[in-house]
């Protein structure tokens, strides 16, 4: 099972996170960022967004994730459908 670990989100942006991490697709992605109800966490859900691909990439990199998981999970955050 894949599994990122970002360090040092407050209570807001692990629900944010864990709302981006059910995301299907990287549509469903754009989708909720678009429906979040302010402009600051909007930016806080893209930042969310890029934090968990560096997380995989770094993950990936350390040997702490399969590569194929890695790819994966990358093809879903980073792909527009």
């Amino acid at each position: 099972m894949q599994e990122i670990h970002i360090e040092g989100l407050s209570p807001r942006q692990w629900i944010i996170a864990d709302m981006v991490w059910a995301c299907g697709t990287r549509e469903d992605i754009d989708r909720l960022i678009k429906f979040l109800p302010t402009q600051e966490m909007k930016d806080e859900a893209t930042v969310i967004v890029d934090l968990m691909m560096m997380a995989m990439i770094e993950q990936c990199f350390d040997g702490s994730e399969p590569m194929q998981e890695a790819e994966q999970l990358l093809k879903k955050i980073a792909e527009k459908t």
